[in-house]
């Protein structure tokens, strides 16, 4: 539909369909918003005063429709070089656990995903799961069977019984995973492949680990996986600097137009090279893992029995740098997704 004068627009204006359509009807066809609110102005002068009002009203929520109905534009592109199908061994032994180096052991070696599980990643499993029908779309969410947790009937305790739980929501505007109905297919937002997949409850997480064999690092593997034996504060030393890490106000490329807040990093991102005329430092853990600091919060595997709460580690993007320290802990419920939360997995050697 392409308006061709003022009085077809106006008086497509209180046609309801166009107003609470998904996309703006007159930005596609090709009416600027100057010319709409001209035609807008026009019309009204030569009506009854209350249909100015309403007329008025109406170009506010179109201008606001049409602002919302433009298509971001996709992130920088950089290579990290750091490939996220890579895998690093943990060895056996001792560390000093959580803030106050409680010394303790893990008597197995296990290896764990070198980079945060990718928005690629997960859109070829989820393609593959509901091949599979390890997973369904039901009410415009992904879901999948959970067995349940042993209820203890504590105070304030959750029950979780057996059933589908949410894995992750379709089309909510954190989520870079977009599902084509008619082919019952996933892909990703462009520009978004390399970057760690957000918007996964603990469900979710927990079902992309299992589905390879794998799982979700216990708390202890993943404290040890960042910071090894020598009870170091950050995965790369005692201290932080403001381009080591993806976290508030850290000034990388993919803040800019955005905000302090920012956005994910291609996963490996902070490995020392420069991007953009901005200079990472290289900032594995002891073991070769990225972004066990930053970046995105990860969920791990503790099910703690009489508690419903399930807890990630390593600060995200939208914390401040103290935030980063490896015996840091956020805590969700276990369906709770945001744009700052994903995972990585593990595995025994």
């Amino acid at each position: 539909m392409k308006p061709s004068t003022c009085s077809v627009i106006a008086r497509s204006a209180f046609c309801e369909e166009a107003a609470l359509a998904p996309h703006c009807v007159w930005c596609s066809a090709g009416v600027s918003k100057s010319r709409l609110a001209d035609c807008f102005a026009n019309y009204a002068r030569n009506d009854r005063r209350a249909r100015v009002i309403s007329l008025l009203i109406f170009v506010a929520l179109m201008m606001v429709a049409c602002a919302s109905a433009q298509v971001p534009a996709p992130p920088p592109q950089f290579d990290t070089g750091v490939d996220p199908e890579m895998w690093a061994i943990v060895p056996a032994g001792e560390f000093l656990f959580g803030e106050h180096d409680r010394r303790v052991k893990i008597d197995y070696a296990y290896e764990v995903m070198v980079t945060d599980v990718t928005n690629a990643q997960y859109a070829r499993y989820l393609n593959k799961a509901i091949t599979d029908g390890k997973v369904k779309i039901a009410n415009n969410q992904v879901v999948g069977a959970y067995p349940g947790d042993k209820f203890t009937g504590r105070r304030d305790e959750q029950k979780i019984e057996a059933g589908d739980k949410l894995h992750m929501p379709i089309g909510v505007k954190d989520s870079r995973l977009v599902y084509d109905g008619t082919q019952q297919r996933f892909s990703v937002k462009a520009g978004y492949e390399n970057h760690p997949v957000v918007a996964i409850t603990w469900f979710g997480a927990k079902a992309y680990c299992d589905y390879f064999g794998w799982s979700l690092p216990m708390e202890v593997e993943w404290e040890k996986t960042a910071r090894s034996n020598d009870g170091r504060a950050y995965p790369w030393g005692s201290a932080i600097a403001k381009n080591q890490a993806n976290a508030y106000n850290s000034l990388d490329p993919f803040e800019k137009g955005i905000g302090a807040q920012g956005d994910t990093t291609p996963v490996g991102f902070y490995n020392g090279k420069t991007y953009d005329g901005y200079r990472t430092l290289d900032a594995p853990s002891p073991y070769g893992l990225y972004d066990m600091a930053g970046n995105v919060w990860q969920w791990t595997g503790d099910v703690y029995e009489g508690m419903p709460y399930r807890f990630m580690r390593g600060g995200s993007k939208g914390n401040d740098e103290y935030n980063l320290r490896v015996w840091s802990r956020n805590s969700a419920e276990p369906d709770y997704f945001g744009p700052s939360t994903g995972f990585r997995c593990a595995r025994k050697k």
